[in-house]
């Protein structure tokens, strides 16, 4: 009898044993959130250039290191940033760095800027010119109204040569009141920079922001200046701050810093700036 109840006992104890170890095996190869441990990435960008960015360059490269990776694409700016927060995505493409910031702020979320992409810039289009110096005087060019892309238009407008602006006004809150100079007497009318883009056919030129130049199948490259982008201004790659230093999140920045990721934009988003960080 005392034979048989130890028998039994020993019996019991092997699969209790062989069942935790099962157990305890399963669970480390299930662990998909470990920062060594994560196979699969969840990525989240707007329908448009950025998510092609992110299907036809982040994806291959990252699949390439072994990740199972995923794109949910969006058609606002809002739920991009909350999905990330809430834990539905693991980083997203679609936003610059001033709006990063004051969407966290405002929305008290812990989000970080891992690195900026290459970026559509402003463009000043024209059917009716084909270079700059075509740009007769008293033409009309049409450009934005909301702060933000019109001390960016005046920029690219000054740039050109067409125009000058006080030099002690902040660039990025310059606006049609600090023009000191307009040697071509320019009309400048203001409109809503969704319009922009429809009004190159109407007006002698207009300076069209990147994403709505894209979104109307302009050639970026067509236009006759393009942007020279402040950083502040390019899309960035965001995860959530307690991410930063997670190993998926070096991965991404590992593939985005890569050669190859910038052959894939040499190839297939002519037009679009670089950030300064791939200029070196």
């Amino acid at each position: 009898m005392l034979k048989r109840y130890l028998k039994s006992a020993l019996i019991i104890g092997s699969i209790t044993f062989l069942v935790a170890c099962g157990s305890s095996e399963a669970t480390t190869g299930d662990t998909e959130n470990g920062d060594s441990e994560k196979t699969k990435i969840m990525f989240g960008a707007t329908t448009g250039p950025y998510s092609d960015m992110v299907n036809e360059a982040i994806k291959p490269l990252l699949e390439e290191k072994g990740y199972e990776v995923e794109n949910r694409e969006f058609t606002d700016y809002v739920q991009p940033n909350n999905a990330l927060a809430n834990g539905d995505l693991d980083a997203n493409l679609f936003q610059h760095t001033v709006y990063l910031e004051s969407f966290a702020e405002e929305n008290n979320l812990e989000l970080t800027n891992l690195l900026a992409v290459p970026t559509a810039p402003m463009g000043l289009y024209s059917n009716k010119f084909d270079s700059l110096e075509d740009i007769e005087d008293g033409s009309t060019i049409a450009i934005a109204n909301d702060p933000t892309n019109l001390a960016r238009t005046l920029g690219v407008l000054a740039d050109a040569g067409l125009i000058e602006v006080n030099g002690d006004v902040d660039p990025l809150r310059v606006s049609v009141k600090d023009i000191t100079a307009n040697p071509k007497n320019l009309k400048l009318p203001e409109v809503e920079a969704g319009q922009l883009a429809r009004l190159v056919e109407n007006e002698d030129a207009a300076a069209v922001p990147g994403n709505f130049a894209l979104a109307a199948d302009f050639d970026l490259t067509a236009a006759l200046i393009l942007e020279d982008m402040p950083e502040q201004f390019r899309n960035v790659v965001a995860v959530n701050t307690s991410d930063a230093d997670a190993q998926f999140v070096q991965d991404i920045k590992e593939v985005i810093e890569s050669e190859e990721f910038e052959a894939i934009i040499d190839e297939k988003f002519k037009g679009f700036g670089k950030p300064g960080w791939m200029e070196k």
